[in-house]
């Protein structure tokens, strides 16, 4: 038997080692975060402060591609980005865009970088940034592993210039004290999803006279040369870039992104503030690799999916916010007539649904949902969609989360059926300003499930016959509604162990 001092000085032996093992452990995670640090100060030595990166963000460009967007206080002669799967970078990529626009204390700078290894996980350092991010790229076409996205609607700043603890005149639903936020939560599961798809109402800077009247930003003050309007802009972007420079931010047009005052008094708003400009220059998504147009419509491809962006707003017959349209925006249209839609039914025909067996659709309104519905956009987009098989439409608009059956032409079937018509998911409820909408009782036939609590989407994509959305409550992180779509068929996807 051994004695008691040897098993005790065994024991010590041990604890020693698994301290000094530990120790060790730290001191090389530190010596590599300071290696990094100090490897980002070298490459960005010297550089002015008006030319630090903020609002840092990503899209996606295929499956080999990434952009990636930053502001600056000034205009750069060439952004550019070092980029590579080790914090040592090694590579490097620049671009000519750096552009403004009147009203604008900033500028947008793009770059993608092409070339990448699908689902591979890059570092990468914009121009004069003082840190390292990284991003992973897309999952290559026809990969059939799991995986999980997120999706927003009308998301506004949060805080004292947006949704808060209190509200002004005319506004409602404020946050309970210690509340999360929609973009708080977001951040707090990043982790578990693979990019973040805004569609539609982003930042809600056209709220500023709204909160101005309704005394809850002060003063009233109608000749700021639109500087309350590009303050909140701005705040939303910084407030959500702890998400946008870690994950792809995909986002579409709603219409609060069309001018300085939601159609109201279009007289107050400034040339830089009116028709979509602010949008139009601060995303770069994939319309140039899609055959699309800007950031109003494009898809890209992520492994078992092809993701299709919709605009809502302009370029189809009737639409909202044109020039004599329902909305009063005055904007766009952005193509030659017909353009959005040969596009649309171009891009359908031509999805291989043996490798990207699930399409999934989205535009800002709905047109089947409790309340008023968009049906100058049903009549546009509603055939095609049909046509072409697409399994699921998500929107916003409506500030309240409301889940529908599949539906072909307000006739409903269940989703765990089989379906052959699209399902449809109307979440507008990340929270704003204003607050939250009341829908209209009795609900409609079709639908079968309704939620008024900010909130946002969560779906998983399992494999080519069932994918999943729950409701993520954005104040506690609780599922409040959660659906599987089952679709029968077989696919040419293959498993990804990369």
């Amino acid at each position: 038997m051994l004695s008691s001092w040897w098993i005790s000085w065994t024991i010590l032996q041990s604890s020693v080692f698994i301290m000094l093992f530990k120790t060790a452990a730290v001191v090389a995670l530190a010596a590599t975060a300071n290696c990094a640090a100090v490897l980002s100060e070298k490459r960005n030595s010297g550089c002015p402060g008006d030319q630090e990166p903020t609002q840092v963000r990503l899209a996606y460009h295929g499956d080999r591609g990434m952009s990636v967007s930053w502001n600056t206080k000034s205009k750069l002669a060439k952004p550019s980005v070092e980029f590579g799967t080790t914090m040592e970078l090694g590579g490097t990529v620049s671009s000519s865009e750096s552009v403004t626009y009147p009203t604008s204390s900033t500028y947008n700078n793009h770059v993608v970088i092409t070339g990448l290894q699908p689902n591979t996980r890059y570092h990468y350092q914009p121009y004069c940034s003082h840190r390292i991010y990284s991003f992973t790229t897309a999952k290559s076409v026809g990969d059939g592993d799991d995986f999980k996205f997120a999706m927003v609607g009308d998301m506004g700043t949060m805080g004292p210039d947006g949704l808060s603890t209190t509200v002004g005149k005319g506004a409602a639903n404020p946050l309970k004290p210690g509340e999360k936020n929609s973009i708080d939560s977001l951040h707090e599961h990043k982790t578990s999803f693979d990019f973040v798809w805004h569609v539609g109402d982003i930042a809600y800077a056209d709220s500023w006279l709204k909160e101005e009247n309704g005394g809850y930003i002060t003063p009233l003050n109608l000749n700021d040369k639109g500087a309350e309007y590009d303050k909140i802009l701005n705040e939303f972007y910084d407030e959500i870039e702890p998400i946008t420079r870690d994950v792809p931010y995909m986002v579409g047009p709603g219409n609060h992104e069309a001018n300085c005052d939601n159609g109201a008094n279009l007289t107050l708003c400034l040339p830089g503030q009116l028709n979509f400009t602010g949008y139009r220059a601060h995303w770069n998504m994939p319309s140039d690799v899609s055959g699309g147009v800007g950031n109003f419509w494009y898809s890209w491809n992520h492994g078992m999916v092809h993701f299709i962006t919709f605009n809502t707003e302009t370029d189809f017959p009737n639409a909202p916010d044109e020039p004599g349209g329902s909305g009063a925006e005055f904007a766009g249209p952005f193509a030659p007539s017909g353009a959005q839609l040969a596009w649309l039914a171009k891009d359908l025909a031509a999805v291989d649904r043996k490798k990207t067996p699930w399409v999934i659709a989205a535009g800002h309104r709905p047109w089947y949902v409790s309340t008023s519905e968009c049906k100058e956009c049903q009549a546009a987009f509603e055939p095609l969609l049909l046509k072409y098989g697409v399994d699921l439409i998500l929107h916003g608009h409506k500030h309240f989360y409301e889940r529908e059956s599949a539906i072909n032409n307000f006739t409903a079937s269940e989703i765990e059926k089989n379906p052959s018509a699209p399902w449809y998911i109307v979440n507008g409820a990340a929270g704003h300003y204003d607050g939250l909408d009341t829908p209209t009782f009795p609900l409609v036939p079709t639908s079968r499930k309704l939620i008024v609590e900010y909130g946002w989407s969560l779906f998983t994509v399992h494999n080519c016959t069932h994918l999943t959305t729950e409701f993520i409550a954005s104040g506690n992180g609780s599922v409040l509604d959660t659906a599987t779509l089952y679709k029968a068929r077989t696919c040419d996807v293959t498993k990804d162990h990369h």
